[in-house]
């Protein structure tokens, strides 16, 4: 079994730091939440936009979107991963919110937007650890990439917007037009795709594949760590009325978090097994189906809802769950390997 790398390896750790950093400085400097809050126009805060626009543009940039004709030759994996990804996920996820926080709708609003963010980064690392198909797994990331820009706002809206006053939520203080996540979408999502894309093909193109890989993604990858740890400061230096709730309020939003990994995973995994899929791509298709994209969640929720929100703050926990659940389900992996596996 491959080892997580010293920073993954602590990302629940270093997230809980930056919790805690950005609550001390709020505390101790009042001030700060005015002064972060006057720096920008109508509802975009110029420190924010920029910082989640750069957490978003390390994975994109990573994505190799040459492999989707991989992919797309598979027609079988093609098809379960997409079910699994854009049809199960999204509803499961919701149903667990529901279930749990049907009297929060603010924070079942932050958990449907992370259902509905599928995993385009951290997807990568879980799978090489379990001895995953790698190739398979970056074009599924590609695919899940252009599912996102082209569905994420339909899938918000209709969730939010829908299936929330549907099973008798009240999200009228919470609702937001269709038009308004398409455009915070665009932004948050295209902007950085852009840039990712443009970087790798001119890059590749004067360069090489192998020398974007070794020399230029090293450089750009810390840069999405970096802003997630500073937007999580600046929000928690925000939260100070939040503090006493805190606690109560992260169980509260971890446990369908939780069992939504695990049970998504088992789901993924039988659904593979069954489909006569070898091990290697089923992992590949089982995490790149488990895990979700929390930057584009945070990025969304603080763009529609503001950074002092209850769906932003969801949105931070999100990590905080998923590392150690999904380390955990490396483990799983192994054994179902053995189990089921075992005469391969």
């Amino acid at each position: 079994m491959k080892k997580l790398s010293i920073i993954n390896n602590n990302l629940t750790l270093l997230i809980v730091a930056a919790m805690v950093l950005g609550l001390g400085l709020g505390y101790y400097n009042p001030n700060l939440s005015t002064y972060i809050s006057e720096m920008g126009s109508d509802t975009t805060n110029y420190p924010l936009a920029a910082g989640l626009i750069l957490m978003m543009y390390p994975p994109l940039a990573k994505v190799n979107y040459s492999l989707l004709k991989d992919v797309f030759k598979d027609v079988k994996i093609m098809k379960i991963s997409a079910l699994l990804n854009w049809v199960v996920g999204p509803i499961l996820m919701f149903a667990l919110a529901y279930i749990f926080l049907r009297n929060y709708p603010e924070y079942m609003v932050g958990i449907i937007l992370i259902g509905v963010a599928r995993c385009i980064a951290m997807v990568i690392v879980w799978n090489d650890l379990a001895e995953g198909n790698r190739e398979y797994a970056a074009g599924l990331v590609a695919l899940n990439t252009l599912f996102q820009i082209a569905f994420y706002g339909v899938y918000a809206w209709f969730f939010i917007g829908v299936m929330m006053p549907l099973v008798g939520v009240d999200v009228e203080f919470i609702s937001i037009p269709f038009t308004d996540i398409v455009k915070t979408v665009l932004i948050y999502l295209g902007i950085p795709l852009v840039l990712g894309f443009m970087t790798r093909y001119i890059s590749v193109k004067y360069k090489s594949e192998q020398w974007y890989n070794d020399k230029l993604l090293p450089v750009i990858s810390p840069i999405s760590l970096i802003a997630l740890l500073l937007t999580i400061i600046i929000m928690f230096s925000m939260k100070g009325d939040m503090i006493l709730k805190l606690p109560m309020d992260v169980l509260l939003i971890s446990i369908p978090l939780a069992i939504y990994f695990i049970v998504m995973y088992v789901i993924s995994f039988y659904v593979n097994k069954r489909n006569n899929i070898s091990y290697d791509k089923n992992v590949a298709i089982s995490f790149t189906a488990t895990g979700n994209n929390f930057e584009l969640a945070i990025a969304i929720s603080i763009a529609i809802y503001g950074v002092n929100s209850s769906q932003a703050m969801v949105g931070v926990i999100g990590p905080l769950i998923e590392v150690p659940a999904l380390l955990l389900l490396v483990r799983v992996s192994f054994w179902l390997k053995k189990k089921y596996y075992s005469n391969n």
